[in-house]
């Protein structure tokens, strides 16, 4: 079966999350062999924490899982898009539907997402 080439990027793989719906761009996130292995049994987006040096099972502190319904592979077998259904509507831990709510024109900045929840009380750190 066609793998991803996990030894191109030192055992990481750069991971673009598509809402299957929208086609919204909503994350960028990184997956090691073992993400990508339990992503494909589960069904459900699993990602490679470079921060926390472990797994991190989307939603699994938010409850803001993907549940995932395609995955596609570039030609160098190096990047891998997936698209998922966004349950529970945000996918950025800064409580927004896409991790790219914010937009730079002529050198200002813009939030242009919404606030799907607050940060501090779903994280509570």
């Amino acid at each position: 079966m066609l793998r991803p080439n996990f030894s191109k990027g030192d055992g990481l793989v750069p991971v673009v999350a598509q809402d299957v719906v929208s086609g919204d761009v909503l994350m960028l996130a990184y997956m090691n062999e073992e993400a990508y292995d339990e992503t494909l049994s589960s069904g459900r987006a699993v990602y490679f924490s470079r921060s926390r040096n472990k797994l991190w099972r989307k939603g699994e502190e938010s409850g803001n899982v993907q549940k995932v319904h395609n995955i596609f592979v570039d030609c160098d077998l190096d990047t891998i898009l997936i698209k998922v259904e966004q349950i529970g509507g945000a996918a950025c831990h800064e409580g927004y539907k896409s991790c790219f709510f914010r937009e730079i024109t002529g050198g200002s900045e813009r939030i242009i997402g919404e606030r799907v929840f607050d940060p501090k009380e779903v994280y509570k750190k």
